[in-house]
């Protein structure tokens, strides 16, 4: 439908027309058209008035002065050129800026264990390298050298030639190595995954025959007028610790409630604190204590030589330790229920031959952040898994250090505690097996205790517990050929115990995923299967998630953050087995506290019939007031380099898969390339 047309303005210019004004400027040209005037009026007769005419004017741009235009357009110029320039000062100003914090920032973030280490230098090389690697391989697959690749006698290019050489370099040089290398690396890995699947069967079994260590009497629950105090053996309570200043009150709490005569039972408090304030603050938990009638002393070591075995060495020292014939340690984290002692001693009655009764640990925080679910995945694995499924079939596991009770005689005769590793729990078991020693799992028996929150505490955690071992089989390995068990017993020792478990699992998860599965993106001649990338790792991870089935939802960050993981256990192996400064670093695990005394209530009401007074939930609050002393609870995030060059590693060879259109490669690359920049970035854990 046309526009109507616009009377008002019409009749304006009518008037001036009239008047003799000039509408149009001098300057520019009118002209009508008559014949348009009569062709639009004829056209549109219906739609304009009857009594004006209809003027068609055009309008022409005057001719301009060419010196005036060409002055404003260089002004004009200028005044862009310095806008532009000001602009540019600013951005400039601004990603200088960003730089120096961002450099900065790195400085004072990065982690203190990776910034000088042959191990990262060798990851930031290979890092350039596989770089290096794909803007090579970017600039042939636009030359379209990927579908056609040149040849050394056709190349014209000197481009040509060097990329035709490269091609029959990694063909010939590169790729044999690096396939037999990957396929050592399966061959580990299938051996591995059928010692998993081994395990999870003889569970199984054991679930299915509802197989269970006996004991050869049980104690009454709670206290009865009628009891004998010979019934009740002499035991000796260890709780040693250092400047645990958030969890050493519910410990010694729930060790000094324990539903045990007290004149067959003592307490020791090893401290080994080096900070005063929490030296006095256990010294007033300790005397509360003992003004309520418990047996407990508070022993302080001045030199604080071999860490943890040193304060367990030092306390066995005392001459009262004489008259005791069990030992229970516990962690300073640990929190075991009142009857615990009644639930563990008995399977020492009757089994002379037997020094160790283990129990399980129980997480009170597993559900406080995606890392602690992760790590209750694989401890669950290895408490209902491995630990039990070791204690029924062959009498021997590794000590946890702690929620355990030991014989004191079968500690004395094989040794004692030396601090010679970092594993001195598993140093003092090794020896009492090949002593002729035998351990007892009480799957059914639970300690309350704390994961690590953050990734920092559980990557030093993990450094410790995989060095250690690589320590510890260095030095026994001739005493376990000397030793009189029989061959079996040493085949399982060298074989499963340290080799395949302690050596072989970090190998292979670390060089296969992380090595070679990157480097076969640019050179493929040595690609890996799809069945090794997903397949097997996804049904092992099935086989690992099994104990803790409410953590199905996490099978995927479960997957992708053990292989995250296997940088840190894997240079913890090396350092361990090849003596690097870093493997005798002993770090005392950070505790937050998130097991409280209300939870240990809780917990004790809901495992056991006896009472837990709650009396008992007194603490040194008020002395710490008095002292002044707060829990620092802000923290800044680490960078990780080691993690934090892997990542960019997997997402650089994650862009190579995906020009070769390797779909499970590229997703596999991709999602652990995000995973290690996570962890690298420490977005993992309490933050």
């Amino acid at each position: 439908m046309p526009r109507p047309p616009n009377y008002e303005f019409q009749d304006w210019w009518n008037k001036q027309r009239e008047n003799g004004h000039d509408v149009v400027p001098e300057k520019y040209e009118c002209t009508t058209n008559s014949d348009n005037i009569n062709n639009n009026n004829n056209n549109n007769s219906n739609h304009h008035h009857p009594n004006s005419p209809f003027l068609t004017v055009e309008i022409r741009n005057p001719s301009s002065d060419p010196a005036v235009d060409k002055e404003m357009r260089a002004r004009s110029v200028r005044q862009l050129s310095g806008i532009y320039l000001l602009k540019l000062q600013q951005i400039a100003y601004s990603v200088v800026y960003a730089v120096i914090y961002v450099v900065r920032t790195i400085q004072s973030r990065s982690a203190s264990d990776s910034s000088h280490s042959r191990f990262y230098r060798a990851i930031k090389w290979m890092l350039i390298l596989v770089i290096s690697l794909l803007c090579f391989e970017l600039a042939a697959y636009f030359k379209g050298w990927h579908f056609s690749p040149p040849t050394a006698e056709t190349a014209e290019l000197m481009v040509e030639f060097v990329y035709a050489t490269w091609l029959q370099v990694r063909a010939d040089y590169l790729a044999p190595p690096l396939k037999s290398l990957g396929h050592t690396c399966i061959v580990l890995f299938l051996i591995q995954s059928l010692d998993r699947l081994v395990l999870v069967i003889g569970c199984a079994w054991i679930k299915f025959k509802k197989v269970k260590p006996k004991a050869a009497m049980a104690y009454p629950v709670g206290k009865g007028d009628d009891e004998d105090l010979e019934d009740y053996p002499m035991v000796l309570v260890q709780i040693p610790m250092c400047n645990e200043r958030e969890v050493y009150g519910q410990s010694i709490a729930a060790v000094c409630i324990q539903d045990w005569p007290k004149e067959r039972m003592l307490v020791q408090i090893l401290d080994d604190s080096d900070d005063l304030d929490v030296q006095l603050l256990i010294k007033a938990e300790v005397l509360k204590w003992q003004q309520r009638g418990v047996h407990i002393i508070y022993r302080h070591r001045l030199i604080r030589s071999g860490y943890k075995a040193g304060n367990l060495n030092s306390a066995m020292g005392c001459d009262y330790v004489k008259d005791y014939e069990f030992v229970a340690i516990f962690d300073a984290d640990f929190q075991p229920t009142p009857d615990f002692l009644k639930k563990t001693i008995p399977y020492f009655k009757g089994n002379d031959d037997l020094a160790l009764v283990q129990t399980r640990w129980s997480f009170v925080n597993k559900d406080e952040n995606l890392l602690t679910r992760l790590q209750n995945i694989n401890l669950s694995f290895h408490f209902e898994v491995e630990q039990q499924v070791n204690g029924v079939f062959i009498n021997f596991f590794g000590f946890n250090g702690t929620a355990g009770v030991w014989r004191i005689k079968a500690l004395e005769e094989c040794g004692g505690w030396l601090d010679r590793t970092t594993v001195e729990d598993m140093d003092i078991a090794v020896r009492a097996h090949l002593c002729g020693w035998k351990f007892v799992y009480v799957n059914d028996v639970k300690c309350l205790c704390e994961l690590p929150e953050s990734y920092e505490a559980y990557k030093k955690q993990q450094h410790r517990w995989h060095s250690g071992p690589m320590q510890l089989f260095r030095m026994c390995f001739i005493d376990i050929i000397r030793s009189k068990v029989s061959w079996a017993k040493k085949a399982n020792l060298i074989f499963l115990f340290f080799l395949l478990r302690k050596l072989v699992l970090p190998f292979y998860s670390f060089t296969l995923f992380c090595i070679i599965l990157p480097l076969t993106m640019f050179i493929p001649e040595a690609e890996l299967p799809a069945w090794v990338v997903s397949y097997v790792p996804g049904f092992m991870s099935i086989l690992n998630i099994l104990p803790a089935p409410r953590s199905f939802p996490f099978i995927v960050p479960y997957l992708l953050f053990e292989n995250t993981m296997s940088v840190t256990k894997f240079n913890a192996m090396i350092s361990g087995l090849f003596r690097f400064g870093s493997s005798y670093e002993w770090i005392v695990t950070k505790k937050l506290g998130r097991s409280s005394e209300a939870d240990l209530v809780a917990f004790a009401e809901k495992e056991s019939d006896s009472t837990f007074p709650r009396s008992t939930s007194e603490s040194g609050i008020a002395q710490m007031n008095r002292l002044g002393v707060t829990r620092k609870t802000e923290r800044r995030n680490k960078l990780y380099r080691k993690e934090l060059a892997l990542a960019f590693i997997l997402l650089t060879a994650s862009v190579r898969s995906l020009l070769s259109a390797q779909g499970m490669h590229f997703y596999f690359l991709l999602f652990q390339g995000i995973s290690f920049l996570l962890v690298g970035l420490d977005l993992i854990g309490e933050q």
